[in-house]
């Protein structure tokens, strides 16, 4: 598949056999895995349209929107860094997307109109029904990294489900507890609070919490800090971590190795992904091709 196309070479991609119709929007957006995950999703359905990877710069955004609807496109997500200036531009916004504060996926609409939604928190929601067989609603939810960014809309839409509890923790303090005072309004009291982020207050709050999100880039490398002290997990713990490569993190191996049930971030992409493809088609996602093209993905094979 050719890495990145941009609005010089675009229209080039409607000559594709299937045309493209859908894309992916970012900068840099050449190692985004979603084409692996999408094109075999069409392909599962008959659906006569491939998916593509679409390189623009910020100050090219708008006219990247009118372009893609002027070609016939049915959608687009939206990636770094254009989540939030896809909220300012689009015509209309879900009011989910309005709450988590940022658009990733737009819908080009039959009376030429865009519509912004996000599947963040959607996505969000089924990875933990689908990978822990749990309802948000009944969690006692612990963020570790609540400055924003992919944490934030995982700690909005934890609210928006009306979790049991939902604690937040971050390194810049101020940043989860602007967080924290956001969502007031859905969890009130002290049902959303923050915590500092210390070994000892870890270590004392995690007996009364049922998921752990780690919602940083802290595994990434061999080098990056504990995220928790040692042993403090147990096997009735449920463990998300957003990272996906390595796809095992230190935070993981701890995990498993306590019995917990421990995931790492690429079920989200994956529910995010059907999510996207629900919106655009109005029709249930082929999940297993999906979900098998991703993993190829991972594996190198694509």
């Amino acid at each position: 598949m050719f890495p990145a196309y941009t609005l010089d070479t675009l229209a080039q991609s409607t000559l594709l056999s299937p045309p493209a119709r859908l894309s992916v929007l970012g900068d840099p957006v050449a190692h985004s895995l979603s084409p692996q995950m999408h094109n075999p999703a069409l392909a599962a359905c008959g659906i006569d349209a491939s998916y593509i990877r679409l390189h623009v710069p910020p100050n090219e955004f708008l006219k990247a929107l009118r372009a893609l609807r002027d070609l016939g496109f049915i959608g687009t997500n939206v990636t770094i860094p254009h989540k939030f200036t896809a909220l300012d531009s689009v015509d209309q916004v879900d009011p989910a997307a309005r709450r988590l504060g940022a658009v990733n996926t737009i819908l080009f609409q039959p009376d030429g109109t865009t519509l912004g939604r996000n599947s963040d928190g959607p996505g969000f929601v089924r990875t933990v029904k689908e990978e822990f067989q749990a309802d948000l609603k009944d969690l006692r939810v612990l963020l570790l990294g609540a400055g924003g960014g992919a944490g934030g809309a995982v700690a909005v839409q934890s609210a928006l489900e009306n979790c049991q509890q939902l604690i937040l923790t971050n390194r810049t303090e101020s940043k989860a507890a602007a967080l924290a005072e956001s969502l007031r309004d859905l969890l009130p009291g002290d049902r959303c609070r923050t915590l500092a982020w210390t070994p000892e207050a870890l270590a004392g709050i995690l007996p009364g919490i049922d998921l752990i999100i780690n919602g940083t880039s802290l595994g990434m490398s061999p080098e990056d800090p504990a995220l928790l002290p040692d042993g403090v997990l147990t096997s009735n713990h449920l463990v998300y971590d957003m990272v996906y490569k390595p796809l095992t993190t230190p935070l993981l191996t701890a995990a498993r190795a306590a019995g917990a049930r421990a995931i790492n971030g690429l079920p989200m992409l994956l529910w995010q992904g059907v999510q996207s493809f629900e919106w655009w088609f109005n029709r249930p996602a082929p999940v297993a091709a999906m979900r098998t093209g991703l993993e190829d993905a991972i594996a190198g094979k694509v």
